[in-house]
């Protein structure tokens, strides 16, 4: 066949073109654009669309069902779900209970907050939670902030009360921010702290914890306040003729076999339970160390006579007047945010393990309204911990049941076992923080960064030094700042980065606001 019969072949085989009008949409006015964009914003999921066309009575069950997660998943709970909860529930209580008492000594408390902590939070979030695997308690990071900050306006040791009372209401702001952000659907607030920034600020804060805990392994009993590296180091230091060389050779014994531990449980993840059952074993085994030999250790400071029993009302000790309202306000914010962010995170990464969904915007609510309920019973801020966690999905955990599990071990710890804890250590709770907090450390990500985007590695790296060297909430403040900044390297930034380093709060303080004008501007121009 010629190439030309081929091709006339070809034209004639080829169907002809349809043309397809398509019409315009329909014309909307400027009011409806912006209820369309809001929607699309704050209720991209429709929540209300499953309601329609519903009886009453169904209307009802789906409200419960929406509100409280538990109706959904209760009435197929079986006893062979109940025997893997169990078995979860008690492995993380063996964590939660020396990490309670730990992280109530990190944020300036007394040992028994941190285990009321572990008890009635836990129980509320079973009933509002969404995340089957989120193990609920006290958090290194926010027990750091809420210390650092309201010790700078209070001292814990000069007026007990004051502070205790600070902590409690900025629980409570902590709790009613978070629950606001969910019933308002803001949760796109976190997202402001950036991936960089958290990076830097857990690994700053890790380090200044970590050598705050010196105190307690070399057995210093005059220690400095501030959490900068500066002085913290300067204390160490000077303190030389405090040291204790029982305490040091068994705090740091104690150290080394719980980072033996942490390190098999990461190489070989079937033995999780060894770094779970780490902290507890510790805490026997030092206890009974402490006490046998009690006659001979002079210089080992104890935690002392903890109170048996529940947790009594605190709602009569929340300050809502006076000059120290807007510390409390402040803090419950700062540590609202930071304890939301890692809950949600945590809960949204073993829920992507398992196949299910976790709703952000319950998330929340449930996190709000139980700080909100603890800081009435004696507890301060709370939310999902990674390690606890970790360690819940690992032991095979499928519902909430796990935290009631916990909680109820908690409650039996309250009622009959608090003399037991009369003679452990100091030094074991610091060699506990310091095992939890090191993991914070996450120098792979940094160096990604490093990789990937310079900007955010700079954003990093002013979180890590700005926590180190001036204080742990403005080192996050500039980071964020930083992340936000869309004309980031400027004369006034670089004149906030000389301020920040001169530790003159003057400095810092009329840097920020000739910084902060010139972001203003910057942002506008932009946009």
């Amino acid at each position: 066949m010629s190439p030309a019969s081929a091709e006339a072949v070809m034209v004639v085989a080829m169907p002809p073109v349809e043309i397809h009008r398509v019409c315009l949409p329909p014309s909307k006015t400027t009011f409806q654009k912006l209820k369309q964009r809001l929607s699309e914003i704050f209720f991209p999921d429709d929540p209300l669309h499953r309601f329609k066309n519903q009886s009453s009575f169904t209307k009802l069950v789906l409200a419960l069902e929406f509100f409280f997660p538990i109706f959904n998943w209760a009435p197929t709970y079986s006893l062979a779900l109940l025997r893997s909860d169990v078995i979860s529930g008690l492995t993380i209580a063996s964590l939660a209970i020396p990490q309670g008492i730990s992280y109530a000594k990190l944020a300036n408390l007394p040992p028994i907050i941190g285990l009321y902590s572990s008890f009635v939070p836990p129980l509320i979030y079973s009933i509002l939670g969404s995340s089957r695997h989120l193990a609920v308690g006290p958090v290194s990071i926010a027990s750091l902030v809420m210390g650092t900050m309201l010790n700078n306006a209070v001292s814990c040791s000069a007026d007990p009360i004051l502070y205790l009372k600070l902590a409690f209401t900025a629980t409570f702001f902590a709790g009613l921010f978070q629950a606001a952000l969910g019933l308002l659907r803001l949760g796109f607030i976190i997202d402001f702290l950036s991936k960089a920034t958290l990076v830097g600020f857990m690994a700053g804060a890790a380090v200044i914890v970590s050598l705050q805990q010196l105190k307690g392994l070399l057995g210093i009993a005059h220690f400095t306040t501030k959490m900068q590296i500066v002085p913290v180091l300067t204390s160490v230091f000077q303190q030389r003729h405090e040291w204790s060389w029982q305490t040091i050779v068994m705090g740091f014994g104690f150290l080394a076999f719980l980072l033996i531990t942490r390190q098999i449980s990461m190489r070989r993840p079937k033995l999780f339970w060894v770094s779970a059952a780490a902290p507890l074993t510790s805490v026997i085994l030092s206890t009974l160390l402490v006490f046998l030999l009690k006659s001979k250790l002079h210089g080992i400071s104890i935690i002392g006579h903890l109170p048996k029993g529940l947790n009594p009302p605190s709602s009569n000790m929340l300050y809502f007047h006076g000059s120290y309202l807007a510390v409390a306000i402040k803090t419950g914010i700062i540590t609202g945010i930071l304890s939301l962010t890692e809950g949600i995170a945590v809960g949204r990464t073993f829920a992507a393990l398992r196949n299910y969904q976790v709703d952000g915007n319950k998330e929340m609510m449930a996190i709000g309204f139980m700080n909100m309920a603890g800081s009435c019973s004696s507890c301060y801020v709370t939310t999902g911990s990674f390690s606890r966690s970790a360690v819940n999905y690992n032991a095979g955990a499928q519902t909430a049941v796990s935290n009631i599990i916990m909680a109820s071990t908690v409650l039996v710890t309250l009622l009959f076992l608090m003399p037991l804890f009369h003679y452990t250590p100091n030094f074991i709770l610091a060699a506990i923080i310091i095992t939890a907090v090191i993991g914070l450390i996450d120098y792979e990500a940094a160096y990604k960064l490093w990789k990937v985007d310079k900007l955010d590695c700079f954003a990093c790296l002013c979180s890590f030094f700005g926590v180190l060297f001036i204080s742990v909430p403005l080192g996050l403040a500039i980071a964020v700042s930083f992340t936000l900044n869309p004309i980031p390297i400027s004369d006034a930034c670089l004149n906030l980065l000389i301020a920040c380093f001169s530790e003159n709060k003057n400095k810092i303080s009329s840097a920020f606001s000739l910084w902060s004008s010139e972001y203003s501007c910057s942002c506008l121009s932009f946009i």
